[in-house]
């Protein structure tokens, strides 16, 4: 019979924690290319899709580094 650990259960944290970092390790996968064009469209329609929902842009993507930031 294992302990009671009680709340912030340290083992599983822990068996958690090392299976995230294995898997992390191994998932490289490479960005998403299209299979035709027709995909390709689906894919940028999508992504103009998400990007109108959003409140601002992603910083990394594009950035003028000749303007201060605040």
């Amino acid at each position: 019979m294992s302990k009671n650990e009680g709340e912030g259960n340290r083992t599983a944290a822990r068996r958690y924690n090392e299976g995230a970092r294995r898997t992390a390790r191994k998932a490289k996968l490479p960005d998403p290319q299209p299979r035709s064009e027709r995909e390709r469209r689906e894919m940028e329609a999508a992504e103009r899709k998400g990007l109108e929902r959003s409140k601002e842009g992603d910083p990394a993507v594009k950035r003028d580094y000749s303007k201060p930031t605040k």
